[in-house]
């Protein structure tokens, strides 16, 4: 069984995702290498995006074993993040 990944999608013109990204890097700094992190910004990546089909930033989507488990559309704070990773690594 792999680790979770958590996928931030994002625009740098995007408001919601600046408050979004200081989030996920602190999830990231407290589990540290049970998950991995990555983040896409949808301008740079238009194919991954589309492949992803997000039509909101930020969108955060949480695989396991290369399968979505969640798909989170708008900004989501820190507690609930947690809640939801936390889970996937126990």
């Amino acid at each position: 069984m792999g680790k979770p990944v958590l996928i931030d999608f994002y625009a740098d013109w995007c408001g919601p995702c600046k408050l979004q990204s200081p989030i996920v890097e602190e999830l990231a700094r407290r589990m540290g290498d049970q998950v991995e992190v990555k983040k896409i910004n949808v301008d740079d990546h238009m194919e991954m995006a589309n492949q992803y089909r997000i039509y909101v930033v930020p969108t955060l989507i949480i695989e396991k074993d290369k399968k979505e488990i969640r798909r989170i559309e708008g900004l989501t704070d820190a507690a609930s993040l947690e809640a939801i990773m936390k889970p996937l690594v126990e």
